[in-house]
This record gives structure tokens, C-alpha cells and sequence, in this order.
């Protein structure tokens, strides 16, 4: 904290650092952007794993500790500050939004990081852009290596996200299925949970400052099939004049049929790779293995997403008895269920 505002350290190529930025615009709370360096924040302490973007806090004593994952964040900043909050008062539908965002945040960045790292134009947009982002006065020659630098670390690691030959073509179904029910959602309803931004918007949000308005694969794509789409994120960017009321969230039990045909998405790709990444974590499997969206699906298992549905179960192990039957309405029929099932 700076003179009571909230300090984070990011990029604008990074999806997690506009979606985290967009909520405190949202949620009126002051803030300083450090946009991230070559060198790192000057004066600040290192995360042991440098993530973006990264939150400053202060600890028990005062000093400022480093803080990444924007999920618990998220949830954090609700808990210390009140008002204009991004995540639902019902319990039932606090769970939807929990899902929503955990999707966004775990399946959309497999097209995100699946688009910018597979074809040419896309890699070659990121290798100029994404170094001068840390540093524009950089000589020509350093920011080209360091271009590369970043296309061979990226392109390495599309084993952890999951892009390859046999999954590449599972993503860009999905995406396109995405944007045909999220296109149709925005046609009626502003935001995926009613009148008012939740988490789950923020996630979308995120991954689709990339996709739909920074890599030119997805951009395409996005402004062909969903322009709604496309100006949503536009300008869920500054949410800042909207002024939420209690009454704007939808009521779980009675959802529009726009929002169950998003969670059957959900359900359709991302609750099977939740089930078959656990297993693999647990198992000590070198390789995921399963079946998504009638097609075949493989990638090196994800710890951290096993994490998140660990997560996902907690959250509702905790609701009451009404609530869990509300949320068991909502995902009857979408594919959800499954990663509830026994519980």
C-alpha cells in the first residue's frame, strides 16, 4: 500500500492483470500500476514465483509482501473492503460465479495461450509487442532477442496449458462455441450473472482482452461471430459508473436458459479435464488422457488445476443443505455435476 492505495505490479499482455484491474475500476478502489520491467518493481520483494500481476499487501508488521493468483485476491479485497462487491449474496449463485470464473481463468487461457503461440501471425505480433511493453526504450536488437526469448519460453510451455496437435482443434471449437452462447447471453443480459458485474465477468474479461482484441487469430474470429462480444469488452474495461443494486443479480432458481447453455459449455470441456487432470495429479500419470467434446484429449497434468477443483468441492461443501439444492438445479442437465458427484 501507497498512501492507501493498493500497489500491483503488471503488464497489459498479461489477461490476469486486466482482469484484476478492471475489478478495482469497478469496485472503486484506489490503486498504483507498476507496469512490469526487465528489472522488476524497484524497492519491492520478488514473489518466489514470478507471476502477473503481482499484489503488494502488508503483513502483520507493515512490510509489503508479495501476493499472486487472482483468484484468493479477488476474495481478499472482498473481505477488506466492502461495498460494490463483484461476487454474488447468495450462496447458490456465489458457486456459479466461483465456476464461471474458475473457467475462465483455467480453460479460456488454454485458447489465449493456444492462439498466440501456434500461428505465425499471432507469434509474431506477441514476440514485437509483448518486450516493449517492459521496456520501449530498449534498443531495436535487444527487444528482438528478447521477442524471441519470449515466442521459445511460451511455445515451451504449451504442454502445461495443454495446446498441441490433438487438443489445438478441441480449443478452437470451444472458443467458437464460447462466443456463439456468450454472444447470445449479451443480447439480453449485460453480464453473465444479471445486471451487475460478478468475478466470473472479470475472468472472461481477462482472457478476452487478449483474444478478442490483441492476437489477430481470435480477433478475427471474435469479430465475425460475436461483435457484441467484442464491444463488451470494451467496456467492462472501466465499469467504474455503474452503480449495482442487490436486486440486478439473477435468483439461481430461476436462471435464463443463455446462462444454463454457458454452464453446459463449462460442463461440455472443462469439468471432464477438472476430473481426468485430478486423477492423473494423484495417480503420479505422466500424461492426462481422456475424452473432451467427442474428441481426444492429452496434455501433462496441471497441479495447480487439480487445486482447483479441490477448491470447487470446499466451496460447496460449505453450503447449507437449501443452497446446495438450488446449485444441484442449476447444473442438472450441463455436465457440471460430475465434478460434485458423492459429495
Amino acid at each position: 500500500m501507497t498512501q492507501d492505495r493498493i500497489t500491483l505490479n503488471g503488464v497489459p499482455g498479461s489477461p490476469y492483470t486486466r482482469k484484476m484491474l478492471a475489478l478495482l475500476r469497478y469496485r472503486h478502489l484506489p490503486y498504483r500500476l507498476i507496469l512490469a520491467s526487465h528489472a522488476g518493481p524497484r524497492g519491492l520483494p520478488r514473489p518466489k514465483v514470478s507471476l502477473l500481476p503481482t499484489f503488494y499487501f502488508p503483513d502483520e508488521t507493515g512490510a509489503l509482501q508479495p501476493v499472486t493468483d487472482s483468484t484468493p485476491i479477488l476474495r481478499r479485497l472482498e473481505r477488506d473492503y466492502a461495498g460494490r462487491s463483484a461476487r454474488p449474496s447468495d450462496p447458490a449463485l456465489a458457486f456459479l460465479d466461483a465456476l464461471l470464473e474458475d473457467y475462465g481463468d483455467e480453460w479460456l487461457t488454454k485458447a489465449m495461450f493456444h492462439y498466440r503461440w501456434a500461428y505465425d501471425a499471432d507469434v509474431a505480433r506477441a514476440a514485437a509487442i509483448l518486450p516493449a511493453w517492459r521496456g520501449a526504450q530498449t534498443p531495436d536488437e535487444t527487444l528482438q532477442q528478447a521477442g524471441r526469448e519470449v515466442s521459445e519460453r511460451q511455445i515451451s510451455r504449451l504442454r502445461y496449458v495443454g495446446s498441441n496437435p490433438t487438443t489445438g482443434p478441441i480449443i478452437e471449437e470451444s472458443y467458437a462455441r464460447f462466443l456463439d452462447l456468450f454472444e447470445a447471453h449479451l443480447r439480453e443480459h449485460p453480464f453473465m450473472l444479471g445486471d451487475r458485474p460478478a468475478a466470473c465477468d472479470f475472468a472472461a474479461f481477462g482472457q478476452l482482452t487478449q483474444l478478442a482484441q490483441f492476437d489477430p487469430t481470435p480477433m478475427a474470429l471474435t469479430l465475425e461471430r460475436a461483435p457484441r462480444v467484442f464491444a463488451w469488452v470494451s467496456a467492462v474495461e472501466d465499469l467504474s459508473g455503474v452503480e449495482p443494486q442487490d436486486s440486478d443479480w439473477f435468483d439461481p432458481a430461476a436462471l435464463p436458459a443463455t446462462l444454463k447453455a454457458l454452464l453446459a459449455e463449462v460442463g461440455r470441456v472443462y469439468a471432464p479435464l477438472l476430473l481426468a487432470n485430478a486423477a492423473a495429479v494423484r495417480s503420479g500419470a505422466e500424461q492426462v488422457e481422456t475424452e473432451i467434446a467427442g474428441g481426444a484429449w492429452t496434455q501433462q497434468p496441471f497441479t495447480y488445476q487439480a487445486k482447483c477443483l479441490q477448491w470447487l468441492r470446499e466451496e460447496y461443501a460449505t453450503l447449507d443443505a437449501g443452497a446446495k439444492a438450488k446449485v444441484d438445479a442449476a447444473l442438472a442437465g450441463t455436465g457440471c455435476e460430475v465434478i460434485l458427484a458423492g459429495l
